[in-house]
């Protein structure tokens, strides 16, 4: 699964530009689901099984970015704007790669200033020296670099959301290769656009899905962290249950399918209530006429960064949780 992993968070696809990632995805997913269809806005629908409740599951594709919106002339700087939630005080130094393979690094007016500048102070560096440049306006970008291990912590720039979107892949070919008989639920696992920019892909996703029950996989903050917010969720703590956020409370009878299932199987998980953020998982429950949604979260060090942070055995402990969820009937 750590190929897997590195392979999508190594991809690039900012918000609005997920195709490479998408088909990564379909060449893994291709020969483990029934049915697998491209909906109007990019999201990839998946189908396994077709009797019993009909359970949604969503991982985005999407990470944070940049957009080209202004070359600065005869300098090879260019003025961005971001795609997503940008840490400003994380940006400068910060290498970003554009799709057509080009590399650039952020600085800023001032990039010893101590309060956290203004999008506008800061700009990208795309000089080769030789008064060539290939990037213009309307041309996005991510920040970029390589997956790294550290013990069972694995450190990537966009853990958000392609973890959540490896532990999904990972739980579709287990179903395949443990199915003695035929699944009780119908099971739909979308992969979504466009979530860092405001959930943009779920919706209309869980509108044609028509679920019965819907979970979205995604990234939640780590408590254990040095004069952190306080937070009962820990890197090696196992699968986090969410139960709150700003944008998602989170139905009692959801809460005790996910926990039963966790106790049932083993399986470590801890409790999440998360101050600030949200998920697919708010934007799913609204659909149509609702749809009681919850969220597995897996623990992240860093959010938002070029090193966000994951451990292993959490990811495992994820992808125990929802293919058991997924392997017994959605019962409610």
């Amino acid at each position: 699964m750590k190929d897997l992993i590195r392979k999508l968070v190594e991809a690039w696809g900012p918000s609005g530009y997920e195709h490479h990632v998408r088909q990564l995805i379909q060449a893994e997913v291709a020969d483990v689901v029934d049915e697998m269809t491209v909906d109007p806005l990019g999201n990839l629908i998946c189908r396994v099984g077709k009797d019993g409740p009909r359970v949604m599951v969503a991982a985005h594709m999407d990470e944070i970015g940049m957009m080209a919106t202004y070359v600065e002339k005869n300098s090879g700087y260019v003025r961005f704007a971001p795609i997503g939630g940008l840490n400003h005080a994380t940006l400068v130094g910060n290498r970003v790669r554009f799709e057509d393979g080009t590399i650039g690094v952020i600085s800023a007016h001032d990039p010893w200033n101590t309060n956290r500048p203004e999008i506008d102070d800061f700009y990208i560096d795309v000089s080769d020296g030789n008064g060539n440049g290939a990037i213009q306006a309307g041309m996005p970008a991510t920040l970029w670099r390589n997956m790294e291990e550290r013990g069972s912590r694995l450190i990537a720039k966009s853990m958000d959301d392609r973890i959540a979107c490896a532990i999904a892949i990972e739980a579709l070919k287990r179903l395949k290769t443990g199915r003695k008989k035929k699944l009780p639920n119908e099971v739909v696992v979308v992969f979504t656009v466009q979530e860092e920019v405001g959930l943009r892909g779920a919706r209309p996703a869980a509108y044609a899905v028509k679920p019965d029950v819907a979970l979205a996989i995604d990234v939640t903050h780590s408590g254990d962290m040095l004069k952190s917010n306080k937070m009962a969720v820990r890197l090696g703590g196992g699968a986090a249950i969410k139960l709150h956020d700003p944008g998602l409370v989170v139905p009692p009878a959801v809460r005790d399918w996910m926990i039963n299932r966790a106790q049932a199987d083993k399986v470590p998980y801890q409790l999440e209530l998360l101050s600030g953020g949200t998920t697919d998982a708010a934007a799913m429950q609204t659909a149509r006429a609702g749809v009681p949604s919850g969220c597995i979260s897996i623990p992240t060090r860093f959010i938002h960064t070029t090193s966000e942070t994951v451990d292993s055995n959490d990811v495992e402990a994820c992808v125990s949780l929802l293919v058991g969820l997924l392997r017994n009937e959605a019962k409610l």
